[in-house]
């Protein structure tokens, strides 16, 4: 028994050293007295202010949006120190007045209101000196909480409105001055201040906190329970529970890295254990887990964005992700099971089970979910959703004594929920820095144009190279600022040719989200190798193979927007939806090179290009593409049986 403590003491020991590399996010200062009660009493203020102006009428939108910004910087300055490997144990004289500095110039525009809304444009010292910290400030959050990649970025952005004037080509434009820009930045609803922050701020913190409150419950320890229940028996069936508990934790994770991170630390081991390569098993965590920031109903907090941007009902956007969702975790299980088919590898035996009785009869945990689902599906706001998935997850919870929430549990979920909500402020703030840019400049539409002439308007053209742009643009982001930077600048040019706003966010969107297992920055990737003990960029291209379907199906929504519901019957859509299941099989198989039986090379080519033209859009695509499917189904049927029927002679 002392053994098996002290092993698992050496996992947990593993599993923070992969969260302090991989998921600053999640790498907090350990404090202790005086100190740790004043981080933990400001965390509980910060998610009882978001409480307070969600169920009563709230302020102005700049106040709203400030508080929540000076919340959440005074919060990062206390709990994230300077360096990876600074003190993490005390609070530095430094941070504690960076603290006070992020508080103040977030309580600035509460305290000057009126004037700042009557003098727009004729901005004093004061102003400017503010307004060029508050800056200064979320660069400085965001490298500690999130890392350099969307600083970097951001920096480069504001370079370019300061110095954009003396670029050639399409690039160049009349330039800014550093006043005109410190405004338009801070003082303003285009900048920090602008639509990333203000969705932070009402929607996406509600849901953070229903996601803290669910963890409290049980819930995600159940989303592996239910996975082995429903999926361990099978063929390959510790790889599936992968699949299919990353795909239910994606839900309500609002990180690839930590969805990879908490569901791996248990079903890596188990497939190691039962003689799965160590990187396939990585790769197996970091796809499912990557692929969970596209499965609806909070898609990693896009949803929420992506309605604000174009325009659209949050409950159409989940819908329209639905389907792309489905077909991704498809194409994995199916490679999977392949893969698992291929080499032999079998599923858990009966012991190794959990009792299923036990597990169904604990269901119920689901239905907090279930209650956001149907209330936004009859049309209540996010907003309201999310307050009664709250309420629901603890009345679910006093269902059992082991899951009942007391009230010091409850304040330990709003001090979790105010942490975990800390990257989304930094990202999203620092994000509204690069669409301040944008919108001051027009550099969104210049850009476009620029991959427009490179495609000569050509779609495809168009879209690889919006594909490159976009996993470029997201490698290292976290998934709310990774759309928010796609999305502004690649997907204008989907637009610019025609196609619905909603096929142009959703192809940045998957891209950009891809870029977590794409070499060589696959964060996701990474973080599940440290856990495998396998070699990192082999664990990226494993990843990569493995969720093929990511970078399929994107072309595919674009191609026949059928597939998002857009402009569709429900016959054409499910055609398209059958179509798309039948091509992925084709392609899982000849990528994997195994169906009912182990296929030559260049019977794996022919399978793969004709799941591809099924795939695509088009009747003559189609019967060329069933066809050949048609054919070596029925081949390969007959030779498996005929060989079986010899064997058993």
């Amino acid at each position: 028994m002392g053994d098996h403590n002290q092993s698992q003491q050496i996992n947990e020991a593993e599993i923070q050293k992969v969260i302090a590399q991989y998921d600053k996010e999640s790498s907090f200062r350990e404090l202790a007295g005086f100190v740790r009660w004043f981080v933990t009493l400001f965390a509980i203020g910060f998610t009882v202010y978001q409480l307070y102006v969600s169920i009563f009428i709230p302020p102005p939108e700049q106040i709203l949006r400030s508080i929540h910004l000076a919340f959440g910087l005074g919060l990062i300055y206390l709990l994230f120190p300077v360096l990876r490997k600074g003190n993490w144990h005390r609070i530095p004289i430094w941070d504690w007045i960076l603290a006070i500095l992020g508080v103040g110039v977030g309580l600035y525009w509460l305290i000057e209101y009126d004037g700042l809304v009557t003098r727009i444009g004729a901005f004093t010292d004061t102003d400017l000196l503010v307004g060029g910290l508050a800056i200064l400030l979320v660069l400085e959050a965001a490298r500690r909480v999130v890392g350099w990649p969307i600083v970097v970025i951001a920096v480069l952005f504001l370079l370019y409105a300061l110095y954009g004037r003396e670029l050639p080509g399409f690039l160049q434009h009349r330039g800014v001055s550093i006043e005109r820009l410190i405004g338009h930045m801070y003082f303003g609803t285009e900048g920090i201040l602008g639509v990333p922050i203000g969705v932070s701020s009402s929607f996406i913190f509600l849901f953070i906190l229903f996601g803290a409150f669910l963890e409290k419950t049980g819930v995600g320890d159940y989303f592996n329970d239910l996975a082995l229940a429903i999926a361990g028996r099978r063929i390959g069936g510790p790889a599936k529970v992968t699949v299919f508990s990353s795909a239910l934790q994606g839900t309500i994770s609002g990180s690839s890295v930590a969805n990879v991170v908490q569901s791996g630390a248990f079903t890596i081991p188990l497939m190691k254990r039962l003689g799965y390569r160590s990187e396939f098993a990585a790769g197996v965590e970091a796809s499912s887990s990557t692929g969970g920031q596209i499965m609806p109903p909070i898609m990693g907090a896009a949803a929420f964005l992506m309605a604000e941007f174009i325009g659209m009902n949050y409950w159409d956007i989940a819908m329209a992700a639905a389907i792309p969702a489905i077909l991704f975790f498809a194409g994995i299980w199916m490679m999977v099971h392949f893969e698992a088919r291929r080499t032999g590898l079998r599923g858990l035996t009966e012991e190794e089970m959990p009792n299923r009785k036990e597990v169904f009869k604990k269901i119920y945990l689901l239905l907090p979910i279930v209650v956001i689902i149907v209330l936004s599906s009859i049309g209540v706001t996010p907003i309201r959703s999310a307050l009664y998935g709250i309420v629901a997850a603890i009345v679910v919870g006093a269902f059992r004594k082991e899951t009942r929430m007391s009230l010091k549990d409850i304040l330990i979920a709003f001090e979790n929920g105010a942490k975990a909500a800390l990257g989304v402020v930094a990202a999203t703030a620092a994000a509204g820095i690069i669409v301040g840019v944008v919108t001051l400049t027009g550099v969104g539409l210049k850009f476009a144009n620029g991959l427009l002439e490179l495609s000569g308007g050509v779609i495809l053209p168009t879209l690889i190279l919006t594909m490159i742009a976009s996993l470029i643009l997201g490698m290292g982001v976290p998934t709310t600022a990774n759309y928010i930077i796609t999305s502004t600048i690649a997907a204008p040019a989907i637009i610019a040719l025609g196609y619905p706003a909603l096929s142009a966010h959703m192809f940045t969107f998957y891209f950009g989200i891809v870029a977590d297992i794409t070499p060589p920055v696959a964060l996701a990737a990474f973080a599940a190798s440290g856990i495998a003990k396998s070699k990192p960029i082999r664990t990226g291209v494993e990843s990569t193979r493995l969720s093929i379907s990511a970078f399929i199906i994107p072309y595919m929504f674009v191609l026949s927007p059928a597939l998002l519901l857009v402009d569709t019957t429900w016959v054409e859509g499910t055609w398209v939806v059958a179509k798309s299941f039948i091509g992925m099989i084709a392609v899982s198989a000849g990528l994997i090179g195994f169906w009912f039986r182990r296929m030559p090379g260049w019977e794996r080519i022919i399978l793969t290009i004709a799941g591809l033209l099924l795939i695509m859009p088009g009747t003559l695509t189609d019967i060329v593409g069933l066809g050949i499917i048609g054919v070596e189904l029925v081949i390969q049927y007959l030779q498996t049986r005929n060989r079986k029927a010899v064997l058993n002679e």
